[in-house]
């Protein structure tokens, strides 16, 4: 399947007419075509080494690897929940891999690739998943926020951040900091997304706003919730937009890094659409053959992410099947890794719910602790009355 690059899909920002909206909707900087055939770009463009397109590849598919790993410990029971970000990796790992070390990054809860990009264990997400613990980690350990399960709300965090930034004097150089949020196409419908589109726009905060159109909102379509392409929102705020093929990871790289730029630079905000598609469940207790056709299924996954850069690789004689042999032992070896290490986690205690919510000691969450303490030794208490009951040999048995 080939896409056409459009003539004119920027500059950022432009509005169009809702009767254009038809043009809009074929528009999006593509750098690699869906067969792999590599394209240019005259605003946005890359020229990698071959060691970075290798890795690239890599990346795409480790992350693929661990999501799969991840889908199949919930199956076993071994997870809550999983959100899964198959098919949608050639977008976290493009804009992940756009990020300076200094620049802060808020996350959903599916952005397992932008995880791994910032050097998060891959454990982290699963202990959340699993119910070990909440989630929490020191978000400056990897600049990477906390995941947020609260739809929208990580972008006043990242809006907020990023005022914050710019008020430190960390905005306005090559060295600068940026910031970026990302987000699906429902949480575009959220208040706390326009709220802080709003603020980002009126004190021009160094936040990129990533939108990965994934096409549902668990079981509503896009259009259910726009006349116009996501990406012409961003006018209506007084900052750039843009539509990127969400499955191409270089022309999310480049587009992604250039926007982190401007932002670094004192430029202010702006919104990326990485045009993509889920191509599992919105989580593992969604079904989606409920709500889309198996022939839109497999239109989509002739765009492969990582389908397409292997065959660039190959056409560009920049990697050969030994390459392949190798990331693909290195997947399974990270899997294994992944379930044992899940495996071992350590059942947390009950009470475990009061710790690390206040940096100090605070006296009405004592209190709670402590009557949820006395409330639970009357179920331990009747546990064990119960087993000397009807355990044969124990102290009151009935035989």
């Amino acid at each position: 399947m080939s896409e056409s690059v459009p003539d004119h899909p920027r500059p950022l920002g432009e509005a169009r007419s809702l009767g254009e909206a038809g043009t809009a909707e074929r528009g999006f900087v593509q750098l690699l075509t869906p067969e792999g055939e590599r394209v240019h770009d005259s605003d946005y463009d890359v020229e990698l080494t071959d060691a970075e397109y290798r890795g690239f590849f890599r990346d795409l598919v480790l992350v693929r690897r661990i999501d799969a790993e991840a889908t199949a410990l919930q199956r076993q029971g071994q997870l809550g929940l999983w959100a899964s970000l198959l098919g949608q990796e050639a977008a976290q790992i493009g804009s992940g891999r756009a990020l300076r070390a200094q620049d802060m990054a808020f996350p959903t809860y599916r952005e397992h690739g932008v995880a791994w990009c910032r050097g998060v264990d891959p454990l982290h997400a699963l202990r959340m998943f699993r119910g070990v613990d909440l989630g929490a980690a020191d978000p400056h350990a990897h600049n990477f926020a906390m995941y947020a399960i609260v739809i929208g709300a990580q972008c006043l965090h990242a809006t907020g951040y990023a005022m914050g930034i710019q008020k430190d004097g960390q905005v306005g150089g090559d060295d600068g900091q940026a910031v970026i949020a990302y987000l699906g196409d429902g949480a575009t419908s959220q208040g706390d997304v326009n709220e802080a589109f709003v603020w980002a726009a009126a004190f021009t905060a160094p936040v990129v706003f990533f939108c990965q159109n994934n096409q549902y909102a668990i079981s509503a379509p896009t259009d259910r919730q726009t006349r116009v392409p996501l990406y012409q929102r961003a006018a209506g705020f007084g900052f750039p937009g843009i539509r990127v093929d969400g499955n191409d990871v270089l022309a999310t790289y480049a587009v992604t890094r250039q926007a982190l730029d401007d932002a670094r630079h004192g430029q202010g905000p702006s919104f990326i659409e990485a045009f993509t598609y889920r191509m599992g469940a919105h989580t593992t207790s969604d079904d989606p053959t409920r709500y889309r056709i198996a022939a839109e299924l497999e239109e989509w996954r002739l765009r492969d992410p990582i389908e397409r850069l292997r065959s660039f690789l190959v056409r560009q004689q920049i990697a050969d099947q030994g390459f392949f042999d190798e990331i693909d032992a290195e997947a399974d070896a990270l899997a294994a890794q992944v379930r044992a290490g899940c495996l071992a986690l350590p059942e947390p205690t009950p009470e475990s719910l009061f710790d690390n919510v206040y940096a100090g000691e605070h006296g009405a969450l004592q209190e709670q602790r402590e009557t949820f303490l006395a409330y639970q030794s009357e179920f331990l208490a009747s546990d064990a009355e119960t087993e000397r009951s009807t355990v044969p040999g124990r102290e009151g048995s009935r035989r």
